[in-house]
């Protein structure tokens, strides 16, 4: 079996070539030419979902391009900070630290480079999960590199006021956070700003000629136009993120972050369908605890890329002791992945389920219904905005 998940189909081969293989509704899903080494196919082997993909591409690279498997976490860390230091030469530099697995990697990997011209920046925006802003303060301050932390809340609720569609939400608090950035840069004289944008990112904001957008990332998409920085520094810009734990794992980065679940950068916002309030944070805020508690007593976080929860901007009518209720619906989001380009639902257990709907609708009086999402990516992305 193998991955299929577009709707084009090659129906006419050019002069010379030969089919390979056909399916139900593809004639033409691999074919070659009949004297040159050129073959296509109609699929995707790089997902997991292939089971055979990985082997396919060995085969082609390794066999038909005659090319050499040189790269490795330890070439690559080299690389990267000699590519690091022609780049911003003496330069100070400024790094979006958000605490996840690649802001911190790409923090290391600049604190390698250029030392103490690394100032590392945690904008709080509000949207982060319980208890987040103060483990980030206690993980990174005894990191090789200065740490600020700003208290921007007030700034980025009040800026999404009345914001609704997902892509302006993600245009705003990629404007903000370059902004922050710019008042640090100011006072502390930095030029370059590091970012631990990684490929994926890339894919769905639609970068690259042949790159449709999906969805647009923060911090490639959802950036400014004009910035004040001389540039901006991506030194894991073309890696998935099973290669940014392996990199992280060779720095020697903490367990903790390594092994971290993927967390969006707009935080939140984006896992709130709608106008984010106040009230809205409080409640997600509560129920993702609830999500992630449960499931990690479980012992099923090993096994999940992501677990959490999702608010949705739907009332429904419910029924709280005797009385009427006109509640919001909580979403329990849980998939499994090997890199975030696809991923299947998690077939949790059901009792797993009821017991994290029960402790929700009992815990947090603004909330009457809880609901499973069973939808694979794709056709669905991973976060609902």
């Amino acid at each position: 079996t193998v991955w299929m998940s577009h709707g084009d189909t090659v129906f006419a081969m050019p002069e010379n070539f030969e089919v390979l293989a056909h399916s139900r509704n593809c004639p033409i899903s691999a074919f070659r030419h009949s004297e040159q080494p050129i073959y296509g196919i109609q699929w995707h082997p790089e997902v997991t979902h292939t089971p055979k993909g990985r082997l396919l591409l060995r085969n082609f690279v390794f066999d038909v391009c005659g090319c050499s498997p040189t790269w490795t976490p330890e070439n690559f860390i080299e690389k990267s900070i000699r590519e690091i230091r022609e780049k911003v030469g003496n330069s100070r530099c400024i790094i979006a630290l958000s605490g996840g697995i690649d802001s911190s990697t790409a923090a290391v990997l600049a604190a390698r480079a250029v030392g103490k011209n690394l100032t590392a920046v945690f904008v709080d925006h509000g949207f982060m999960r319980e208890g987040e802003p103060e483990m980030i303060a206690r993980t990174f301050s005894g990191f090789n590199f200065n740490l600020i932390t700003l208290d921007e809340r007030k700034t980025f609720l009040s800026k999404l006021r009345g914001v609704r569609d997902p892509e302006e939400k993600r245009r705003i608090i990629g404007g903000e956070f370059i902004r922050a950035f710019e008042r640090v840069a100011a006072k502390t004289g930095a030029e370059y700003l590091v970012q631990g944008t990684i490929y994926p990112d890339r894919i769905e904001s639609g970068v690259g000629k042949h790159s449709e957008k999906i969805k647009t990332h923060h911090n490639v998409g959802g950036l400014p136009s004009r910035m004040r920085f001389r540039g901006i520094v991506e030194p894991i810009r073309d890696l998935y993120k099973d290669e940014v734990r392996r990199i992280a794992k060779a720095l020697g980065i903490p367990d903790a972050i390594a092994s971290k679940q993927p967390f969006p950068g707009p935080g939140l916002a984006i896992r709130i369908v709608g106008e984010v309030t106040e009230e809205k944070l409080e409640i997600l805020k509560r129920a993702d605890g609830i999500v992630r508690e449960e499931i990690e007593k479980s012992g099923l976080k090993g096994r999940l890329w992501q677990y959490f929860a999702v608010l949705l901007d739907t009332r429904s009518t419910g029924v709280k002791g005797d009385s009427r209720a006109y509640g919001y619906t909580v979403v329990i989001r849980a998939v499994e992945s090997t890199d975030g380009m696809t991923a299947s639902y998690a077939k949790l257990p059901h009792r797993l389920i009821e017991k994290i709907s029960t402790r929700i609708t009992n815990e947090i009086p603004e909330v009457n219904r809880v609901v499973y999402d069973v939808t694979h990516k794709p056709p669905a992305t991973i976060e609902w905005e």
